[in-house]
């Protein structure tokens, strides 16, 4: 990650803890200048709008915390799953754990609204920091949990975030959705696939 960033990111983490523990008027206003400052070094040195940027890192409230987000990974036959995104690109399906679902509520939840399908959760390949293996690198923290998933059934339904679902070899990927799951990513699933009760829960 780069310095700037580290520094933006530090700078919206005191400014989040201020305005959450700070009691004082003039500090909170204060705390509150620091906030866009980091959001506007954001915006500056990246392709993403200061609106964009502060929706993402200034409405958040209490100490700040990394999010969750699960990304599942479904076999058949050897091949791996994959739903295709509106913008034709290719992702696990996942996202954002819901605050009243645990991780393997969510996995099973984002499964079925994304591909239809019914899966059980069934181990976790991996807790990755996403700001480590995926780009763009946010300027919030993410904790990215993959799950290995058993397939039950059901079939795909028309939806706001999908188009439909293939299964993949590990050699012919299509184009992926890189900033939600890289080739490494996906390599991963298929090893934790292959290695069976022998894998060991990868985690930074």
């Amino acid at each position: 990650m780069e310095k700037w960033l580290e520094w933006a990111i530090e700078l919206q983490s005191i400014a989040q803890a201020g305005l959450t523990y700070g009691r004082d008027a003039y500090d909170r206003e204060r705390y509150e200048r620091i906030r866009e400052i980091s959001a506007e070094m954001v915006a500056n040195k990246t392709e993403i709008s200061l609106e964009k940027v502060k929706d993402l890192f200034c409405n958040e409230s209490g100490y700040q915390t990394p999010k969750l987000d699960t990304r599942a990974a479904i076999f058949d036959r050897g091949k791996i799953l994959l739903v295709r995104e509106n913008d034709g690109r290719w992702s696990l399906p996942g996202g954002w754990v819901d605050v009243n679902l645990s991780v393997k509520e969510n996995t099973v939840k984002e499964v079925k609204e994304e591909a239809g399908l019914d899966v059980t959760a069934d181990k976790i390949i991996a807790v990755q920091d996403r700001n480590k293996h995926n780009l763009p690198v946010y300027a919030y923290g993410i904790c990215k949990i993959f799950v290995l998933c058993s397939l039950l059934g059901g079939q795909f339904v028309s939806n706001i975030e999908t188009t439909g679902f293939a299964y993949f070899d590990r050699e012919e990927l299509p184009q992926l959705a890189v900033e939600k799951n890289t080739k490494e990513q996906i390599h991963m699933c298929f090893q934790a696939y292959e290695a069976g009760e022998n894998w060991k829960v990868a985690f930074d």
